[in-house]
């Protein structure tokens, strides 16, 4: 291996991108696009909110949760990750313990090799990741491999349930989306300091793109809910404006940019941990090599107008040729019903958010333990991707 072809080491990478943030820091403060949560009336969200997530495809806001749910969300992350198996295939913890995960029919944890890219220039994910990201090398004492994403929040911690049903998140999907919104699917993203691995620059839709209606919100959008600070070295990146150009020739932007990875004019995502970032699933993005010393936790789930998904024909999802009928819209979005009734339990001085696709059904899907047997368990295998 020649000097210039060989990975670089993490101090190298780290630095290569010192620039690069500098001119992304400047570029997000120019934008803006950031603030509290701010209704204009009812649920309905301020104008200036909406005209600035549809003019640049995301919206930062600012101190969504507070103390309290964050350190909820935080021990039982925590508790989660403790009891992650070993290793890709493993069945017990690092104390010897049956692995949190075996019970279910998805995997609950994927694994990657440390500060690598795991579908970059691969078929993997429909081929939406189509141009490889740089692969530092981890440092001498790295593991051979380490967690990337866990899945499932909804069904392995009662505050990831309860944050689903969270009345400010839930009132803006309804702004977005319309008031009979359903859900996406739900992943949480790890990015171990100086370990965690990068995702190659992407749009995340895979169904609609030739679509004769489509329009810049056809894909839906995602939440991503921080537990700890985010950094430009380990954040979500994304490139405004991109939501409404249609489907982009990512290789061919990578090539362009001398099959540099640092493409010119994208935004870094940076956030105060309790900050809940939302990201138009048609905005290209990315999020490079964690050769930070930052860690990163966050908490993603997604919403889809009805429109978009009834009738569709699944992807992302377990079984991908499935199509998307009124009964597994009706199952998959019970999720909700049953979060926001675990929420309201959790905390009785709140306001609960009102779904309106289950009004009149509500004693149905109380949070208990029959729902949770008959609506959470394996709620991931009807995920509603497109």
């Amino acid at each position: 291996m020649t000097e210039a072809s060989r990975p670089p080491t993490a101090a190298e990478h780290a630095a290569a991108m010192v620039d690069y943030i500098q001119e992304g820091r400047r570029r997000a403060d120019e934008i803006g696009n950031r603030g509290p949560v701010r209704f204009q009336s009812g649920t309905r969200l301020a104008d200036d909110i909406l005209d600035a997530y549809w003019r640049h495809g995301f919206y930062v806001f600012e101190g969504v949760i507070g103390q309290r749910e964050l350190d909820e969300l935080r021990t039982e992350m925590a508790h989660k990750l403790e009891r992650a198996p070993i290793g890709r295939g493993a069945e017990v913890d690092a104390q010897g313990r049956p692995a949190l995960g075996l019970e279910f029919r998805r995997p609950t944890f994927s694994f990657i090799k440390p500060l690598s890219d795991p579908v970059g220039g691969t078929n993997l994910v429909g081929g939406r990741h189509p141009a490889k990201m740089a692969e530092p090398q981890p440092g001498e004492s790295a593991p051979e491999e380490v967690i990337h994403m866990a899945y499932g929040m909804c069904q392995t911690m009662q505050s990831g349930l309860r944050l689903y049903g969270h009345p400010q998140l839930l009132a803006i999907a309804e702004n977005i989306n319309g008031a009979d919104f359903t859900p996406f699917n739900d992943a949480i993203f790890i990015k171990q300091p100086g370990l965690g691995g990068s995702v190659a620059w992407h749009q995340d839709g895979l169904t609609h793109w030739q679509s004769p209606h489509w329009n810049e919100g056809i894909h839906g959008f995602n939440f991503q809910v921080q537990l700890y600070p985010t950094t430009p070295g380990n954040c979500l990146w994304v490139m405004p404006g991109t939501h409404k150009l249609g489907k982009l020739d990512i290789k061919a932007m990578v090539a362009e940019n001398g099959g540099c990875e640092r493409l010119p004019g994208a935004v870094p995502l940076i956030c105060e941990p309790g900050d809940v970032t939302m990201v138009n699933r048609q905005m290209l993005h990315c999020s490079f090599a964690n050769t930070s010393p930052d860690l990163r936790i966050s908490l993603t789930f997604g919403f889809h107008r009805r429109a978009s998904v009834l009738g569709a024909n699944g992807k992302l999802g377990a079984n991908e040729e499935d199509v998307y009928d009124e009964q597994r819209i009706f199952d998959r979005s019970a999720v909700i019903a049953v979060a926001v009734d675990a929420r309201r339990q959790h905390r009785p001085d709140e306001q609960p958010y009102v779904y309106q696709p289950f009004v009149g059904l509500e004693d149905d899907y109380r949070w208990c333990a029959e729902t949770y047997e008959n609506v959470i368990r394996d709620y991931n295998l009807k995920d509603l991707g497109i």
